[in-house]
């Protein structure tokens, strides 16, 4: 019966956003109370649910995505990405500029969570399709692998972390494996599968690109451009490495904990942006602000969306149909890899949250991590890998994408769903492979 409820609850969700075309975050409201009340919740805790989930949700995103809704403007105002971009087209040339964003989204991705690079990192990629004329998609879908991939496998993100504790995994070697993982995940789910989308438009959202093409003069310089826009990067990473190498307790790592906070970090980096490419460049603070407003008036109906989500993920969470699903899969005699994998990625599609996904596929196989039957950090990766997998209408990101790229409904499936499964599916195949020689 809970199978039932869930599938009916996805399918009813879909045809109203796809042939209906009623607003997602009104759909995804009526189908968290339909479910909830479905599952054997009494209406008033049905409710209660789906306020705690789209609190839980927005007590984090509504901050980030704002301030980098901010610091995105300011950056692509200024001309800061444009000038960032014309230095990686000089570097890497038109021919590799794939590259120069694969890159980029790895490197910001492995310190970040995947909002936050995404925010940081959007106007970068919307300035270089719209000054050196390659689609949106071409490098989109491979920064967009990046910062995916990074967050579902690779510590210090959440869900690795979180599992890496729970089995006693050696941290280390999981980054390790995951890097080695990752690469040739992100060389099919990126160069390779953009060779297929040739055929789907997509189109910067208005609000964060500058497409007046301004001259070198009019651009600030190249340092203050990195460093702007790369701050919340550098201040998160700091924190990082801070953990690395001071004691726990520590007055020095407690300082880069504080100001490496992503909230801290985001919010310091907008004010620095204010005065560096803002004030510093000759623009009045009346400007300034308005920008800034423009910048979050666009983004309100990508929150309420992503709250919506964040509701129906409760209800499905504290009605107990996201164990019900896991506990019919945990049965079964198959490799504890294949079926980490399985039960991550069932759990994903149903609630749509990779960490909820991954942390609730760990109690199920925890007695496999510490039975000795497997490696411990091999298991964490294929956990990880399921819980990159369709991405579909319950995940904030897909939205995120849809909004920001301004896609359908359908063509999000075919670009940033497809994408995630490929990801997925090549990291399932990698951590296999792994497994022959460790």
């Amino acid at each position: 019966m809970p199978l039932l409820v869930v599938t009916l609850g996805l399918i009813i969700l879909l045809v109203l956003i796809i042939v209906f075309r009623v607003n997602a975050f009104i759909v995804f409201t009526i189908v968290a109370l339909a479910v909830g009340i479905a599952g054997g919740m009494p209406l008033n805790q049905v409710v209660l649910s789906i306020q705690k989930g789209m609190g839980d949700t927005l007590g984090f995103l509504v901050m980030i995505l704002g301030f980098g809704a901010m610091l995105g403007k300011l950056v692509a105002d200024s001309g800061a990405a444009q000038k960032i971009t014309t230095k990686l087209v000089e570097r890497f040339g038109l021919r590799f500029i794939q590259w120069a964003v694969i890159l980029t989204g790895y490197i910001v991705g492995i310190p970040m969570f995947f909002a936050v690079g995404f925010v940081v990192l959007i106007p970068l990629l919307f300035t270089i399709a719209v000054t050196t004329g390659v689609p949106l998609l071409y490098v989109g879908i491979p920064m967009l692998a990046s910062l995916s991939i990074t967050h579902g496998l690779l510590p210090p993100h959440p869900g690795p972390t979180a599992l890496a504790v729970m089995f006693g995994a050696d941290m280390g070697k999981t980054l390790v494996y995951g890097v080695l993982i990752s690469v040739p995940a992100l060389i099919v789910a990126g160069p390779l599968f953009t060779r297929t989308l040739k055929n789907i438009k997509a189109r910067p959202l208005k609000e964060f690109v500058n497409t007046e093409v301004l001259k070198d003069d009019e651009m600030p310089g190249i340092c203050n451009s990195l460093l702007t826009t790369l701050l919340p990067v550098i201040l998160i990473g700091a924190s990082f490495i801070a953990d690395l190498i001071f004691p726990e307790g520590n007055t020095v790592r407690r300082v880069f904990n504080s100001v490496g906070d992503p909230v801290v970090a985001m919010l310091i980096s907008v004010i620095v942006a204010v005065f560096t490419l803002g004030l510093g460049r000759g623009k009045k603070i009346g400007e300034i602000m308005g920008s800034l407003e423009q910048s979050i008036a666009s983004i309100t109906m990508v929150l309420l969306i992503i709250a919506g989500a964040g509701g129906l993920k409760e209800v499905l969470i504290e009605s107990g149909i996201s164990d019900y699903v896991a506990g019919l899969l945990s049965r079964s005699d198959m490799s504890p890899l294949i079926l980490a994998w399985i039960i991550s990625s069932f759990l994903r599609i149903c609630v749509g949250s990779a960490t909820v996904a991954g942390l609730t596929t760990a109690g199920i196989v925890l007695p496999m991590a510490t039975g000795g039957l497997v490696s411990k950090e091999l298991l964490l990766l294929a956990i990880g890998s399921g819980t990159l997998i369709f991405s579909h209408v319950n995940d904030g990101a897909f939205w995120m994408v849809k909004e920001y790229f301004s896609l359908s409904i359908k063509e999000t499936f075919l670009t940033w769903t497809v994408m995630e499964t490929i990801l997925s599916i090549m990291g399932l195949l990698g951590v296999l492979f792994l497994n022959m020689f460790v």
